[in-house]
């Protein structure tokens, strides 16, 4: 069975998992491949930081927002973010002047926000899910043709990768998922907050297909829109964050 917090670390890229240990450890081939400057897969800073995901992502500004969540901490950084947005939305706060996410959250998040803390509602873990809904929101666009995809191939063919998580990987690619299956997956709300912001990260709402992919994605999860609001104010002051680094 693929280990689905394995996937995420590795897709995300982080330094660090849960309990200190290094994350993306057998990623050292995309930084080697932004070394060479492939330019078409987003440049150096942005591939090396942003794991898997940088391979797949279109535009820049996604790009720079993955890497700033992968030097939080890739998959706890996703649950350090919605927590924040949650725990402010509960709070009652404004989204333009609520507190914004700090790498030293890290430490208190609260367990239950955290990816590893529930299964995903159909069964499968919670990690996988927020997997498939980055996937999905980086097709928005539409810009993964049959030709881009098999470029992404041959570049993740290039990592090492075992044989499970590199199937697991082309399977995501080449596989539809549709909005319904994101929104279906979610078990509760704090897992819908987590999967619109980890989507939310996939996407540059200033283009038209984005924004729309996104209203209906926040349908399907049935979030309010005072948490929605949240949730964007914690992905702008992150990438806000990774602009400035």
């Amino acid at each position: 069975m693929i280990d689905a917090k394995s996937l995420l670390d590795q897709f995300l890229g982080g330094k660090t998992m849960q309990g200190g240990s290094r994350a993306g450890a057998n990623l050292g081939n995309v930084g080697e491949l932004a070394k060479r400057g492939i330019d078409s897969l987003g440049g150096g800073k942005g591939l090396a930081v942003g794991g898997l995901f940088g391979l797949i992502l279109a535009n820049k500004k996604a790009r720079n927002m993955a890497g700033n969540v992968a030097l939080y901490g890739g998959a706890a950084a996703l649950g350090l973010l919605a927590w924040r947005a949650y725990r402010n939305y509960q709070e009652g706060q404004k989204p333009a002047s609520a507190p914004v996410a700090q790498q030293a959250d890290i430490a208190n998040v609260e367990p239950q926000y955290l990816p590893s803390a529930a299964p995903a509602s159909n069964g499968q873990p919670f990690e996988l899910a927020l997997v498939q809904a980055m996937v999905a929101a980086a097709k928005a666009d539409g810009h993964i043709d049959t030709q881009e995809q098999q470029r992404l191939f041959a570049e993740i063919e290039r990592l090492q990768l075992d044989a499970e998580t590199k199937g697991a990987v082309f399977d995501l690619l080449s596989k539809p998922i549709t909005l319904e299956a994101v929104g279906a997956s979610a078990a509760n709300e704090e897992q819908a907050a987590e999967l619109y912001l980890a989507s939310r990260i996939a996407i540059d709402p200033d283009h038209a297909d984005e924004r729309a992919y996104l209203k209906n994605l926040v349908q399907k999860l049935q979030l309010p829109a005072e948490l929605v609001a949240h949730l964007d104010r914690q992905v702008e002051a992150s990438l806000a964050q990774a602009r400035a680094a």
